[in-house]
């Protein structure tokens, strides 16, 4: 008969592989949940890294939209998943920026209801000007709104343009009336027709109106000059320092997520970032400068920026209900 220690010994021992699998993140499929829809810039980004990491983890890892809401639904339904790391949120300075000064109240905590993991990039917008109004610079555009006070408009599709086209207008001291639209491309044909004299839109949308020639492009809203868009200033260049602004994007975590876990999505994303086919696809999307970021440094980041897109929000009086 066996000694029961030796029964101890076998049935330890026969547990230890299983033990093994289990301790190895992750064991089972990881849900990445976008905070916008399908086709976004983050919705694109968050599926060539989906792609990558599944080959990584030996696990499926799916990209579930929950767009709408200004990404409210999406960053609830994260903030309460289970903190295993199974469940993570791509999302973009609107919901960890802009939202908690759009709101009186939020359903989630942008820092105390989430693990920051790391940042996916940056992206510059293009303030834009139509054509009729002949003002190839932008100080000419400012000059031009000064002379007419009350007698232009500005549009926009998405809270990140608008606030980069308050900040314009507020650097500038310009009098403008805002036009609202739903989504960037709904207010091209006021742009393109006149009804509306400016508008401050990301880099993928205004692209294809500036290589068009459709529109007057005046200045790019970053310290330096986007390989996607060479020719068009900074807003240093152009005679307005103070216009440097970005919207990004970036993964987080609930709260309570283990460091351990946090740390390897990262590390794990910072390798993906080094392939030569993830800088390709980055590259063609033309959207976004890379600027990958370790947890602590993007943490830091997301309370920074709540600040800053807040004082700007703030002063412009912009409120959502």
């Amino acid at each position: 008969m066996l000694h029961r220690r030796h029964l101890a010994t076998i049935a330890a021992a026969l547990a230890a592989p299983r033990l093994g699998r289990a301790a190895a993140w992750p064991a089972e499929r990881v849900t990445i949940i976008t905070s916008l829809p399908a086709g976004s810039s983050v919705d694109l980004v968050s599926r060539v890294f989906a792609e990558k990491l599944a080959q990584a983890w030996g696990q499926p890892v799916v990209v579930d939209n929950r767009g709408g809401g200004n990404g409210v639904l999406a960053c609830e339904l994260v903030a309460r998943a289970k903190p295993d790391g199974l469940t993570l949120l791509a999302t973009s300075a609107m919901t960890h920026a802009a939202n908690p000064a759009l709101y009186d109240r939020l359903p989630y905590d942008p820092i105390g209801d989430f693990a920051a993991v790391t940042r996916f990039g940056n992206s510059p917008f293009v303030l834009m000007a139509n054509r009729a109004l002949g003002t190839p610079t932008r100080a000419a555009l400012v000059a031009k709104l000064k002379a007419e006070p009350g007698r232009h408009n500005f549009g926009e599709g998405s809270v990140p343009s608008r606030v980069a086209s308050e900040l314009f207008r507020m650097l500038a001291g310009v009098e403008v009336t805002h036009v609202g639209y739903r989504g960037n491309q709904a207010g091209f044909p006021d742009l393109l027709s006149g009804r509306i004299s400016f508008m401050s839109v990301d880099v993928v949308g205004a692209k294809p109106l500036v290589d068009r020639g459709e529109i007057l492009p005046l200045a790019i809203s970053d310290t330096e000059r986007f390989v996607a868009l060479p020719a068009v200033p900074t807003g240093a260049e152009a005679g307005l320092p103070g216009f440097a602004f970005t919207t990004w994007s970036g993964i987080y975590a609930p709260k309570a997520t283990p460091a351990a876990v946090v740390a390897k999505v990262q590390a794990d994303i910072a390798a993906a970032y080094a392939l030569p086919e993830v800088q390709a696809r980055l590259d063609q999307m033309g959207g976004a400068r890379a600027v990958p970021a370790t947890p602590a440094a993007f943490q830091a980041f997301t309370a920074q920026e709540i600040e800053s897109w807040g004082r700007i929000i703030r002063q412009a009086g912009m409120r959502l209900e």
